[in-house]
């Protein structure tokens, strides 16, 4: 089969529903596709204990607040959910149970071929994640003895998972630190890993009460890609992982996790490997690694060499139509979070509709 529709919007994640909000209230027509069986089953695969590190009150999306108690934190259930009421609200197309198999350029725009059918499209928006969703596993992992137990943290649920025996952590960002944390009550834990810093409040506290709003204010309006201090930091969260958040040092401390700086290198007789050939003895491998971005679909040269689209805001100058919506980093720091990614979505649905008004007025009879 062969369908038309002026946008198609790949990821029905909040990026995807905040630019098919955004273009529904321009009047635009547009189309969603995600291959998960509901909204918000990205987020419901996360592991059980996950809570946001943002309060309630910062995590709603253009045109609906989050509900619940403004200093909330919402778990991983209460924001898929969210997604869920909001685009059931508003009433956005949706195709769920959808794969998008292949992206190219056509005659008058582009083709998206899906499981089912192909789609011919004036512009297509790709919000397929913040940081990708391909596991980012290094390849001697492979090589690690088969009665190691390894998941990605993207595997990780619960603790019940996991063998008896030690635990290797891999990856010290804000998720790695969390999971070694929880890990740590029923088993011996080593996490690895370059320190990556901490916020210097927890959330949750008061002190974050009085300090979220400037928080929020930094990574909207200081930390952008237009200042120095906003590219520095760009480049450090793309390629090596945000701060502690939740969990600071000393909760780790506390609860005996083993912290080793080191980076992990390769395999010896079967087991991890440290920088200084050191092999730990452990029966399981969590890797927070982090995910990177697979655009094998996608058969236009708009990414760089070192694998993010070559986008400003977006907006692929060199491919007229087509958008990204969701990277991190996409202007600021807020566009990896729910409180940034409305005004994102925002400025790509408003260069589409303008893109359309151009086309218009290009093909009106004199």
């Amino acid at each position: 089969m062969r369908q038309r529709v002026e946008t198609v919007i790949i990821g029905a994640g909040q990026a995807g529903l905040a630019t098919g909000y955004h273009l529904h209230r321009l009047g635009r027509p547009f189309l969603i596709l995600d291959g998960h069986r509901r909204v918000g089953d990205n987020w419901r695969q996360q592991w059980d204990s996950l809570t946001l590190y943002s309060p309630a009150k910062y995590d709603g999306l253009p045109g609906m607040r989050f509900p619940g108690k403004p200093w909330s934190y919402p778990g991983k259930e209460d924001l898929a959910d969210f997604l869920e009421s909001y685009a059931a609200h508003w009433r956005l197309p949706i195709q769920l149970n959808t794969g998008v198999r292949r992206l190219e350029a056509g005659s008058s725009g582009y083709i998206v071929t899906t499981d089912d059918d192909v789609i011919e499209c004036e512009n297509v928006v790709v919000a397929t994640g913040t940081f990708g969703r391909r596991p980012n596993i290094p390849e001697f992992a492979a090589r690690l003895a088969p009665a190691i137990l390894q998941l990605h943290s993207s595997e990780y649920r619960r603790t019940d998972q996991l063998n008896d025996g030690p635990v290797l952590v891999v990856g010290a960002s804000h998720s790695g630190t969390d999971i070694a944390y929880e890990v740590a009550q029923t088993h011996r834990t080593i996490l690895c890993g370059r320190d990556c810093g901490s916020i210097p409040f927890r959330p949750g506290s008061r002190p974050a009460r009085l300090a979220f709003p400037l928080v929020v204010f930094a990574w909207r309006h200081v930390l952008t890609r237009r200042t120095p201090i906003g590219r520095k930091m760009m480049s450090h969260v793309r390629f090596h992982g945000a701060p502690m958040l939740r969990v600071k040092r000393a909760d780790l401390e506390r609860r005996g996790v083993e912290r080793v700086e080191q980076r992990l290198v390769g395999v010896c007789a079967d087991l991890p490997q440290l920088a200084d050939g050191t092999a730990i003895e452990v029966r399981n491998v969590i890797w927070c690694t982090g995910f990177r971005h697979a655009f094998d679909w996608m058969h236009l040269p708009v990414v760089g060499s070192d694998g993010w689209p070559e986008e400003i805001r977006g907006v692929v100058p060199t491919a007229p139509g087509l958008y990204f919506c969701g990277l991190a980093f996409q202007y600021a720091f807020s566009s990896m979070v729910l409180t940034g990614v409305g005004r994102d979505a925002g400025y790509v649905a408003r260069h589409i509709a303008t893109r359309a008004r151009g086309a218009k007025t290009a093909t009106a009879p004199a």
